[in-house]
């Protein structure tokens, strides 16, 4: 399984740096991952949901500590680097339209 695609989406507030989306082996996305600014440094928070007691509870994460270790420095290389070139913004207007009269999903 590889990471074949990722988009950041930073944001600026104390703790939250980005909004993560990746695409796992071109066919399949994960949503919501976030990268956070903690007493040790960034981090990357896998999607979560809040529990009906209030807790937190993860929805995806990686099953062992070396994916998660290979995944965590892909997603904050990426991070890194959307901060030293951004991405240009999108001109504003509609979406394109593709053949068959939907919109692309993004």
């Amino acid at each position: 399984m590889q990471i074949t695609e990722i988009k950041v989406f930073p944001v600026d507030e104390e703790k939250l740096k980005a909004y993560i989306t990746i695409v796992l082996d071109d066919c399949f996305v994960v949503r919501d991952l976030k990268i956070i600014s903690g007493t040790a440094g960034l981090f990357v928070a896998m999607p979560s949901k809040r529990r009906k007691d209030g807790t937190f509870k993860d929805i995806a994460h990686p099953l062992n500590q070396s994916t998660r270790e290979v995944m965590e420095k892909q997603i904050l290389d990426a991070y890194l680097a959307e901060l030293k070139n951004p991405a240009p913004p999108r001109a504003p207007g509609p979406a394109p339209v593709v053949a068959g009269g939907e919109k692309p999903q993004s």
